[in-house]
């Protein structure tokens, strides 16, 4: 595993926001856009509620330590099919530890005490939002994926998943394989790029997430 760079807790929770669309979001996003693909929740979304559940998975308040695995720094915006932001939306993520394990029931126990599994924030005026965690893995059966449940402030619950460019099992995954178009599977793909300039050792991958009219 990467070694993590310690890393400000409340600096970095203060500035979920400042900034963001400047610093990586274009200004050509208001030509039509095609939905983000549904995807399933799983078996393991939490089953009580969870006594953390901040944007930065990696850090948890009386843990040991950062969590292990490779930190990864996710954002996006949250936009409707005009390009046009969806402001004050609740986002959950939900994702194994680096050893393949959940917290929940149903996995069995053991996950990493010090990585948090699950996360939230509201999107921004610009519709955009931001989580720290970890790089996902595999684990039997699934190539290596974070869930994402959007809570618009209007309209239905939306669920989908966010996968890693690059890894061997996506052809196989039995979920992302049931998105039969190639263009809207790749909606769901996003390359992960070094992000030192944030945090040593770490990784930055951007998911916009379009939802239907």
């Amino acid at each position: 595993m990467h070694s993590i760079m310690p890393i400000d807790r409340r600096a970095f929770l203060s500035t979920m926001t400042l900034g963001t669309a400047a610093l990586v979001f274009p200004s050509d996003l208001m030509a039509a856009l095609l939905p983000t693909p549904r995807q399933t929740a799983g078996p393991f979304y939490p089953s009580a509620a969870p006594l953390e559940a901040d944007a930065d998975l990696v850090s948890v308040a009386g843990g040991s330590g950062p969590a292990q695995g490779t930190p990864t720094h996710v954002l996006g915006r949250l936009l409707d099919p005009n390009g046009r932001p969806v402001t004050g939306a609740r986002l959950e993520i939900w994702q194994c530890d680096a050893f393949g394990r959940y917290h929940h029931p149903l996995d069995g126990g053991g996950a990493d005490p010090n990585f948090q599994g699950f996360g939230s924030t509201t999107t921004g005026t610009d519709g955009a939002w931001r989580f720290r965690t970890i790089r996902p893995v595999a684990y039997p059966g699934r190539a290596p994926h974070i869930h994402f449940a959007v809570f618009p402030p209007s309209g239905e619950k939306f669920i989908t998943q966010m996968y890693v460019a690059g890894e061997p099992l996506n052809d196989s995954d039995i979920v992302l394989s049931r998105v039969r178009d190639p263009q809207a599977r790749a909606r769901l793909i996003v390359p992960l790029a070094s992000a030192e300039d944030l945090e040593t050792g770490a990784l930055l991958g951007r998911f916009d997430i379009v939802l239907a009219g």
